[in-house]
């Protein structure tokens, strides 16, 4: 079974970058797109940024112009780069890769960020 496996999370001082990469152990059939998701205790899951097969990105306002999405469809692969970090980007991060016949979603890698 296809799994995806994330990882690059951690502490970060406000202010500081981190780099969130994910992999899949397996190919997966079709991507359409692939992006990252995160939630923060007591909210919902919020996408964070995504790119499709086309190239084309989408940012949530509150991260435009810090992060960067970039991937691979054929190796089925996808990073985000987070730059000047706040306390309020503290949270789990989840990657997610949309296929012809099915979403796969990562476990979560938490990122906190101190002042």
């Amino acid at each position: 079974q296809v799994q995806l496996v994330e990882s690059g999370g951690g502490l970060v001082q406000a202010g500081g970058s981190v780099r969130l990469s994910c992999v899949a152990s397996g190919s997966i059939f079709g991507i359409k797109t692939m992006g990252w998701y995160r939630q923060a205790p007591g909210k919902q899951r919020e996408l964070v940024a995504s790119i499709n097969s086309g190239g084309s990105t989408n940012y949530a306002d509150s991260v435009k112009g810090r992060f960067t999405i970039s991937g691979d469809m054929a190796k089925s692969t996808v990073s985000l780069q987070m730059n000047s970090l706040k306390p309020e980007d503290t949270a789990v991060y989840y990657c997610n890769i949309q296929g012809v016949f099915r979403n796969y979603w990562g476990k979560g890698i938490l990122v906190t960020v101190s002042s």
